[in-house]
């Protein structure tokens, strides 16, 4: 883990982005991407199955319980996370090599580990989604049609908890319209569609 000293002459920038499931957090990220390039998305670890399309090393890393369980213990990880039967987490290695570079590094992670970034990056800027209203992140979950009733109400059950810690975050972005929304994003950030990241700095 990188020191406070290390961290406070670090010219990168770690950005954690959460919020409950459904929420469109991936969505909103990969615009956000493809108007900011130069903006470093870390992969996570899970021990979830790949879905359809979903390529290793790219969508995630997938690796087994063993493995994971090997990667806590080695220390490896920035933070990590169980959700829904499965494990979550992000490589420290990478992400700290891309803030000693000079990198603007995004996590797009759980709760759960979005707290643990707080502890050991206190000068992460950490942004909270909300959806408009919970009629339409309910819609949103159903829509996906991957979870049987007794899941969905459990990630329901998850959401209605996560939505209450949207306080303690930076700030909170409702994702209504994505376009809105990205640029609320920008707002927060310091950037526009126009500035790139070295322009943005300081």
């Amino acid at each position: 883990m990188a020191t406070t000293s290390e961290n406070q002459v670090n010219p990168g920038r770690l950005i954690v982005l959460t919020g409950p499931s459904g929420v469109g957090k991936g969505t909103l990220l990969k615009r956000l991407c493809q108007r900011h390039p130069e903006l470093q998305v870390s992969v996570s670890l899970t021990t979830r199955a790949p879905r359809p399309g979903e390529i290793s090393g790219q969508s995630y890393i997938f690796v087994t319980r063993e493995e994971f369980a090997a990667a806590i213990a080695a220390g490896d990880l920035l933070e990590w996370a169980e959700y829904a039967g499965n494990y979550y987490g992000t490589p420290r290695q990478p992400v700290e090599a891309a803030l000693r570079d000079g990198k603007w590094v995004i996590l797009e992670i759980e709760l759960q580990g979005a707290r643990q970034i707080r502890q050991t990056f206190p000068q992460a800027k950490l942004i909270f989604v909300c959806p408009p209203d919970w009629e339409t992140l309910e819609q949103r979950l159903r829509q996906r049609g991957q979870d049987s009733e007794t899941a969905m109400q459990k990630r329901l059950a998850r959401a209605k908890e996560e939505l209450q810690a949207a306080p303690e975050f930076d700030a909170c972005i409702v994702n209504d319209d994505l376009e809105t929304a990205v640029q609320e994003l920008e707002r927060h950030l310091g950037l526009t569609d126009k500035q790139d990241i070295s322009a943005s700095r300081g």
